[in-house]
C-alpha cells in the first residue's frame, strides 16, 4: 500500500487516537491493558520467545490462545527485550487501526463509485470510533480481525479476477489464526466468486480458487490445534460457551437485540438510518436488475454480502455465546463493517432527497456535524471507560499475580478463573477454571460441587478468584489475601481474594 497524503493523515489520526486513549489512562490509572486476556498472549509470546515452545506453562504445551498469529506477532516484541510489552502491543495495535481506517476508506470509495474526497473523512471516523480505538490499545487481537474483515470486502471490491479470488480465499483461511470466527467470511467470499457477472464456467473457477485459497491456510491451522490439543478447535472455542451456556435460556431475539445494539453505543446510532437505507436500495437496485435481466453492479452485491455477513455473524454469537460485557469485544470485529454501511447509506440518502440544492447543503453540513459531535464524544467517553478497565486488572488481577509471586512457594498449585496475569508475573502452576488450559474442567465449569472433588483431587494449593465467582468454592477457606482496591467495588464489582485450598498437609 503506496503512502501518499490522505494515509499518512489516517496513520497520524489513529497515533494520536490511541496516543489520546493512553494519556488519560496514564493519568488516572497508570499504563496497562484492559483485559486479563491480553496476558494470557503475551506468556504465549513470551514463552515462544524465550523457550521456542507454543506454551502458556512452560514444558506444557497448549491450546489457550485463541488467536495463535498474534500471539506469535507479539512474541516479536519479546525477541528485542520488550518488557514490560506494552509499546511493541500499543505499535501493533495502532498499524492495525490506521490499515483498518486506509482500507475503510478505499472501500467506501470503491462502494461510492468515487475517486475520494480530498479529506479522508469515513477513515478519520474510523480511527476515531471508540470501540476500535478501546479494541487498537487493549492489547487484544480484535483489532487485527477487524482490520482483515474490512480488507477482504475492499478486495472483494476490487475487478474480479482468477488471483483476486486465491487471495480472498487465502485472507480468510489467514483469518482463522486470528479468531476461529473468521471462517464465517468464506461466506461472503463464495457469495461474491457465484454471483459476481461472468459465464457460469467462470463463477465456479472463481469458488473453486476462493476455496483452494482458503484451504492452503486453514487446513495447517486445524492441524495446529489438532496437534497441541487433539482438537481442530482451541480450547477458547469450547471454554466460552461452556460457561456462558447459561445465557441461552434468554429469549432468542432478545439475545440478537442485545448484540446487534452494541454498535450503536456511540456514533452508530447516528448511521442507523443510513445503514439501512444502503441495504434497501442496494437490494432494490439487485432485484431491478434482475428483472429487467440487466447486469447487476458488483457493488450492490458486495454491499449486499457485507450486510448478510454482519448479521449472520451476530445471530451466530447470539445462537452460540450471547455476551455483550466488555463492550461487546466479540462483536468489534464485525462494527466497522455496519459503520460503512451507514456511511454509505447516510451519503445515498442526502443525495436521494427531494430538496433544494441549499437546503440539501445545509443539511449535509448539519448530519456531518452531528456525526463527528458524537464520535468525538463517546471518544471522551471511551478514553475514560478504558482507564477504568485498566484500573481493575491492573488493581486486581496484576496486583494479585504479584502477591501470589511474593507470598508463596514456587512449587505452589494455584487454581484461578483469570490466569493472564498469573500466568505472566506469577510463575506457578495453574489449575484453570475456565479452561483454557485446563480443558478437562469444561465438561463442568459451572458445577461447583463436581469443581470443589476436583480441585481436591488435584491437591490444590491455593484458590484465586472474585469471591461472588465461587460462593460455594471458598465456604470454610481460609482468606489469605484481597487487593483492596478501588476501582474494582466503583464499578460494582468486588475485590480479588486468594484462599488456602488444601486445609491439611
Amino acid at each position: 500500500m503506496p503512502l501518499n497524503r490522505n494515509r499518512l493523515i489516517l496513520i497520524l489520526a489513529s497515533a494520536l487516537a490511541l496516543g489520546g486513549f493512553l494519556i488519560v489512562c496514564n493519568a488516572r490509572a497508570g499504563i496497562g491493558f484492559p483485559l486479563d486476556d491480553a496476558w494470557i498472549h503475551q506468556t504465549y509470546a513470551r514463552n515462544l520467545a524465550d523457550r521456542g515452545e507454543w506454551a502458556f506453562l512452560p514444558g506444557q504445551p497448549s491450546a489457550g490462545s485463541t488467536a495463535p498469529l498474534w500471539s506469535a506477532l507479539l512474541a516479536v516484541g519479546h525477541l528485542v527485550g520488550g518488557n514490560p510489552p506494552y509499546f511493541w502491543t500499543y505499535l501493533l495495535g495502532v498499524l492495525c487501526l490506521a490499515v483498518l481506517a486506509c482500507s475503510g476508506q478505499t472501500a467506501f470509495n470503491q462502494l461510492s463509485s468515487s475517486a475520494g474526497p480530498a479529506l479522508p473523512w469515513v477513515g478519520l471516523l474510523l480511527a476515531v470510533e471508540w470501540h476500535l480505538v478501546w479494541a487498537a490499545a487493549s492489547g487484544m487481537e480484535t483489532i487485527l480481525q477487524a482490520l482483515l474483515i474490512v480488507a477482504l470486502f475492499a478486495l472483494l471490491l476490487r475487478p474480479a479476477s482468477p488471483r483476486l479470488f486465491f487471495a480472498a480465499g487465502a485472507l480468510v483461511g489467514f483469518s482463522a489464526w486470528v479468531r476461529p470466527d473468521g471462517l464465517t467470511l468464506i461466506g461472503p467470499a463464495l457469495f461474491a466468486a457465484l454471483l459476481l457477472p461472468g459465464p457460469a464456467r467462470a463463477r465456479l473457477t472463481r469458488a473453486g480458487l476462493t476455496l483452494a485459497g482458503f484451504a492452503v491456510l486453514f487446513i495447517p491451522y486445524l492441524g495446529f490445534n489438532l496437534a497441541l490439543a487433539g482438537e481442530l478447535w482451541p480450547n477458547t472455542f469450547f471454554a466460552k460457551q461452556a460457561e456462558y451456556a447459561i445465557l441461552i435460556q434468554q429469549p432468542f431475539w432478545a439475545r440478537l437485540g442485545s448484540l446487534a445494539a452494541l454498535p450503536l453505543v456511540g456514533v452508530g446510532v447516528t448511521l442507523l438510518p443510513g445503514a439501512l437505507y444502503a441495504v434497501i436500495k442496494s437490494t432494490r437496485r439487485i432485484l431491478s436488475a434482475w428483472r429487467s435481466a440487466s447486469a447487476i453492479q458488483p457493488g450492490d452485491l458486495v454491499l449486499l454480502a457485507m450486510f448478510l455477513w454482519w448479521l449472520g455473524y451476530t445471530v451466530i454469537y447470539a445462537l452460540r455465546l450471547p455476551v455483550t460485557y466488555q463492550h461487546g469485544r466479540y462483536l468489534m470485529p464485525a462494527m466497522p463493517v455496519f459503520f460503512l454501511l451507514g456511511l454509505l447509506g447516510t451519503v445515498w440518502l442526502l443525495s436521494d432527497l427531494p430538496l433544494a440544492q441549499k437546503w440539501r447543503r445545509r443539511l449535509r453540513f448539519a448530519v456531518a456535524l452531528t456525526i463527528a459531535g458524537v464520535a468525538l464524544s463517546f471518544y471522551a467517553l471511551g478514553a475514560r471507560s478504558y482507564s477504568n478497565d485498566v484500573a481493575i486488572i491492573q488493581t486486581e488481577m496484576v496486583q494479585t499475580a504479584h502477591w501470589v509471586a511474593q507470598n508463596t512457594p514456587p512449587d505452589a498449585l494455584v487454581a484461578a478463573h483469570d490466569i493472564g496475569a498469573l500466568g505472566y508475573y506469577a510463575d506457578r502452576q495453574l489449575v484453570d477454571l475456565a479452561g483454557l488450559i485446563s480443558p478437562e474442567v469444561i465438561p463442568f465449569i459451572r458445577d461447583e460441587t463436581r469443581l470443589v472433588a476436583y480441585l481436591d483431587e488435584r491437591q490444590v494449593d491455593y484458590l484465586v478468584t472474585f469471591p461472588g465467582w465461587y460462593p460455594q468454592l471458598i465456604q470454610n477457606r481460609p482468606l489469605l489475601y484481597t487487593t483492596g482496591g478501588l476501582s474494582a467495588p466503583a464499578q460494582g464489582g468486588e475485590n480479588m481474594a486468594v484462599y488456602r485450598w488444601l486445609l491439611t498437609p
